[in-house]
C-alpha cells in the first residue's frame, strides 16, 4: 500500500517538478512517510522512477495483449486498442509527462526494459494494422502507430495547459475518432 502511494506521489511530483528537483524527503512527505522510510520500499529515487516507468510499460503491453486476444476482427481490435490507449492517456497524464521528460534518468537496465516493452506494444498495434492494410509496409504501419501515440499522449498536455480545460467526456470521443481516422485512412485514396 505504501509502495503504491510512493509511486503515485512520484508520478505527480516528477511530472510537476522533474525528477532532478524532487528529493526523497519530498516523495516521503507526499506519501505520508519520512524520506528515509522510502528506503524500506525502494533502493533510492532512481529505483522509484524505474519502477514507475517499467510497471506502466508492462501494464500497457499486458492490456494491449488482452484487448487483441478478446477479438478476431481487426477493426474491432483496433478500436479497442485506441480506446485502451486513450483511457491510459487521460487516466495517467502524469506518467506520460514523466516518461517524456525523465526517461534519460533511468538506469541503463530500466531504459532497456522500458524500450523492449514499448517496442512489443507498438508491434502489437502493427500486427493489427497489418490485418487491415495487408499491402502496406510494416515501417509505414509502425509510423502510423507512433503518430497515433503522439496524438493521443500529447492530449493531457493540451487539455490542461491551453486555457479552458476540456472535459474528459468531450476529449475521449474526439481522440478516439481522430486516432481511428489516422490509422485507417487509405493513403492511396487520400493523395492528390
Amino acid at each position: 500500500m505504501r509502495r503504491q502511494a510512493l509511486l503515485t506521489a512520484a508520478a505527480s511530483l516528477f511530472a510537476l517538478n522533474g525528477f532532478n528537483r524532487v528529493s526523497l524527503e519530498d516523495l516521503g512527505a507526499a506519501a505520508g512517510v519520512s524520506g528515509p522510510a522510502v528506503y524500506r520500499h525502494f533502493r533510492g529515487k532512481q529505483a522509484v522512477l524505474g519502477d514507475l516507468l517499467v510497471t506502466v510499460s508492462r501494464e500497457l503491453l499486458k492490456g494491449g495483449l488482452r484487448v487483441v486476444a478478446e477479438t478476431t476482427d481487426p477493426l474491432a481490435a483496433l478500436r479497442r486498442l485506441v480506446a485502451f490507449q486513450v483511457d491510459f492517456a487521460l487516466g495517467k497524464p502524469d506518467v506520460i509527462r514523466v516518461q517524456d521528460r525523465d526517461f534519460s534518468n533511468l538506469t541503463d537496465k530500466d531504459q532497456s526494459e522500458v524500450r523492449t516493452l514499448q517496442r512489443n506494444y507498438v508491434e502489437l498495434w502493427v500486427d493489427v494494422l497489418a490485418r487491415l492494410h495487408p499491402a502496406t509496409d510494416a515501417a509505414e504501419l509502425r509510423m502510423r502507430a507512433h503518430a497515433t501515440f503522439g496524438l493521443i499522449n500529447s492530449t493531457p498536455h493540451s487539455v490542461r495547459s491551453h486555457g479552458r480545460k476540456i472535459a474528459v467526456r468531450s476529449a475521449r470521443p474526439l481522440l478516439e475518432s481522430m486516432a481511428l481516422a489516422a490509422l485507417t485512412v487509405d493513403v492511396s485514396q487520400a493523395s492528390p
